[in-house]
């Protein structure tokens, strides 16, 4: 479902190559967009509503749509009979994803997402360290850093209304999903964030690999560029998070740190498909003062996305998969929500103090009895 570029450069040559799936359907309404796909011996047929798909015909749809209509396009699908695998941000706040559980329910069939950063064979491997060797969980910093890549730079995905918010949502969504492993089904007593836009509209931070077609000088984006967040679970472990499309860095770096009773793990790598990354992964941990250096496996870039691929034919088989995905989605949308919700507070805050316009502190200076 949906032929953008998530869809043509992740999911459908991926889908193509495995060797457990056929790509039975690609539905969208854009016959530009459809006459782009090459046919294969599949017999792909080329449709415009999910109205033509049928139960029997479809084991899974991927839903690969804009994110504004990842819930409608999924509750259509899940009401059907049909599975869904539901690209990130799998929903763009609390109500949608209670409408996804309805809709899950109603059809008696199983909703997946489409976050692969778990799947990737380093952070598999940071969670054999956590849980291995580094004790009680005290603290965990998550950050996903581009040095330039606002996707989308004055389309759709820079406009809050069609994409729900900006890197918090996008690159947040799968450091969140990261650390949920790592840390259980456990819940916030505490979310504070802030955000900033210094990026998102200008046009030399644009991702230049993922070749979006340029916009007209006057689609300027009104979400985040950068989102920043401090969490701390119900059992009192501290989580600090940071998203951002675009910054003053050379590289574009990705990094886990974990902090327990016996020692600490650091990964550091690049999630996503900019090429505009230090090359490889390395994961280091530290115990009474000693660091070692964990061996890591050599992954292609997008490995991970196979890698989920080749999951989803047992998770769509096991019973207990209906219901999972929408509790771990209500946890990750619920931080997403309060970290937007703190922001605005903070910002609504800062315009109040400069209206006031408070006395120069040079004032003060002179008016003060300096003999008191």
């Amino acid at each position: 479902m949906g032929l953008g570029w998530a869809a043509k450069s992740i999911w459908l040559p991926r889908l193509r190559q495995h060797p457990a799936f056929a790509v039975a359907s690609v539905v969208d309404p854009n016959p530009a967009a459809r006459a782009e796909i090459p046919q294969d011996r599949a017999g792909t047929r080329l449709l415009d509503d999910v109205a033509e798909l049928s139960r029997a015909g479809t084991d899974l749809a991927v839903v690969a749509v804009p994110n504004h209509l990842h819930s409608t396009v999924a509750c259509r699908l899940l009401r059907m009979g049909i599975p869904v695998f539901l690209e990130k941000p799998v929903c763009l706040n609390s109500a949608e994803a209670e409408q996804l559980a309805a809709a899950e329910r109603a059809g008696g069939t199983v909703l997946l997402a489409g976050s692969a950063a778990r799947y990737r064979a380093d952070v598999t491997a940071l969670r054999r360290v956590v849980r291995q060797d580094l004790g009680e969980l005290r603290h965990v910093e998550l950050s996903w850093v581009r040095a330039r890549g606002v996707p989308d730079a004055g389309g759709w995905f820079t406009q809050r209304q069609f994409a729900g918010g900006g890197a918090l949502v996008d690159l947040g969504w799968h450091l969140l999903d990261t650390v949920g492993p790592i840390l259980g089904p456990v819940g916030f007593d505490q979310a504070v964030g802030t955000v900033s836009d210094d990026f998102v509209n200008d046009r030399s931070s644009q991702a230049a690999w993922r070749e979006d077609a340029p916009k007209d000088a006057g689609s300027d984006g009104d979400v985040e560029d950068t989102a920043r967040g401090f969490l701390v679970t119900e059992d009192g472990v501290s989580v600090a998070i940071r998203a951002s499309w675009a910054s003053h860095e050379p590289y574009d770096v990705t990094r886990i740190r974990v902090d327990g009773s016996a020692g600490s793990a650091t990964l550091t790598c690049t999630f996503g498909f900019s090429p505009n990354r230090r090359k490889g992964s390395s994961l280091v941990r530290v115990r009474d003062g000693v660091e070692t250096e964990v061996p890591l496996p050599e992954e292609e870039i997008g490995a991970e996305y196979l890698q989920q691929l080749d999951e989803l034919p047992g998770l769509l088989a096991d019973p207990a998969s209906q219901g999972r995905t929408v509790d771990e989605v209500r946890r990750t949308i619920a931080v997403i929500e309060r970290i937007y919700r703190s922001a605005r507070r903070a910002r609504i805050g800062a315009r109040s103090t400069r209206a006031a316009r408070p006395v120069p502190y040079s004032t003060l200076l002179n008016t003060e009895d300096h003999h008191a």
